[in-house]
């Protein structure tokens, strides 16, 4: 009985077997990997959008405001100098406080990171990984 009782050794796998299963793996990996890349390109996507909508509404509750304000500072400025000299002056000011404006959305946007960095980092290591498999 001592013969029944022993644990059944443990056959060697084929390189057949072996490749195959390293095929199936990396099969899988790459779908993981392609899954992670659409997930974090996504993210990525929903973060540029929300930028564009905030500097979207910003520029829109800005010129809102700024015709008011724009009206008052001309209205204002023409009891010193002629009404058109009054709003050539605040059209240039705020010209220039709107193209600060719309610089600082533009450059959040241009320094954004595009590239799913994740994704290729984890392809990296599978890379590594896969290597060490055949060796």
């Amino acid at each position: 009985m001592a013969a029944t009782d022993a644990a059944p050794q443990a056959r060697e796998r084929s390189i057949g077997e072996l490749f195959g299963e390293l095929a199936g793996e990396t099969s899988t990996l790459v779908r993981q990997e392609m899954k992670l890349a659409t997930t974090e390109l996504a993210h990525k996507a929903t973060f540029a959008a929300r930028s564009a909508a905030v500097v979207m509404g910003g520029a829109l509750l800005g010129v809102v405001s700024m015709l008011t304000l724009a009206a008052a500072a001309v209205l204002l400025l023409g009891r010193v100098v002629p009404l058109w000299a009054a709003a050539l002056i605040v059209a240039g000011v705020l010209a220039v406080i709107a193209y600060a404006v719309a610089r600082t959305g533009l450059s959040a946007l241009k320094n954004m990171e595009v590239r799913p960095t994740e994704t290729i980092a984890s392809l990296q290591e599978n890379k590594s990984w896969a290597k060490q498999q055949i060796q």
